[in-house]
């Protein structure tokens, strides 16, 4: 385990092996996952393609219905 302290600020620093091994660099945004008493970090992605597969459907339309539909809708 790396440790860190905490400011009166609230902030902490990332130990330098932890930024290495999650990737992270300047700038980057992180996410904080509270489970019972400990604190989980994350990187979180900004890249639109991490979005893919987060949205789950119990139906599926295909591309065909998809343009259409778009193009309804572009036209009302």
């Amino acid at each position: 385990m790396r440790n860190s302290t905490l400011t009166s600020k609230g902030q902490v620093t990332i130990p330098a092996e932890v930024r290495r091994r999650l990737g992270l660099h300047p700038g980057d945004h992180v996410g904080f996952i509270v489970e019972g008493d400990e604190v989980r970090l994350v990187r979180k992605e900004r890249r639109i393609e991490a979005a893919f597969g987060i949205c789950k459907t119990e139906t599926s339309v295909s591309l065909e219905d998809m343009a259409r539909i778009i193009r309804q809708r572009a036209q009302s």
